[in-house]
């Protein structure tokens, strides 16, 4: 077992990997330098744990999510990473994610994502019926909603975004403009 508390211990298949408090995070200071100043966030890789998820993300009522990767968390530019929790029987508002472009997978549950399809010329609701293993693709500015209609289980998605933080743009109904 290594004793330098900046290398990670040996896995049971010979392999490396991070033990606890050993992920990179954006406030840590690279070994043997000026304490005072700060790893550049784009110079080496960042992992974050599933129990160090950022809770502090744009919300619609009846979800909660979760960032793991964005430009407060590693520094990214471009990408937005997270989870989604959509609670039993329960329903986001409606809303949109600006101009991100949203890719959802499905990790469990079977949630259901409802927007208005317009290519007819008249509004009509539709609504996609998910399982794990799903992947959903969201527009930008598309007004939308999460559901998860199962009265017992919690359904759970990972979403990548195409800007560095969460858009999300609240609105009083799918009908309404952006």
């Amino acid at each position: 077992m290594s004793t330098d508390p900046h290398q990670p211990a040996p896995a049971t298949d010979g392999s490396l990997r991070t033990c606890a408090g050993e992920g990179f995070h954006p406030h840590l200071t690279a070994p043997d330098t000026d304490p005072d100043a700060a790893v550049p966030l784009r110079a080496r890789l960042h992992h974050v744990r599933a129990g160090e998820l950022d809770g502090d993300t744009a919300q619609s009522g009846g979800m909660r999510r979760f960032a793991a990767i964005s430009g407060r968390t590693v520094g990214s530019e471009k990408l937005w990473m997270g989870e989604t929790h959509v609670a039993p029987a329960t329903a986001s508002s409606d809303h949109h994610h600006g101009e991100s472009e949203t890719a959802i997978h499905v990790v469990s549950g079977h949630p259901e994502f409802v927007f208005l399809d317009h290519s007819s010329g008249e509004p009509v609701e539709v609504r996609l019926r998910t399982g794990p293993g799903d992947y959903v693709f969201v527009p930008p500015y598309v007004p939308h909603r999460e559901e998860n209609p199962d009265p017992a289980h919690e359904a759970v998605v990972v979403i990548a975004r195409s800007t560095q933080e969460a858009i999300v743009v609240n609105l009083p109904s799918l009908h309404t403009e952006s």
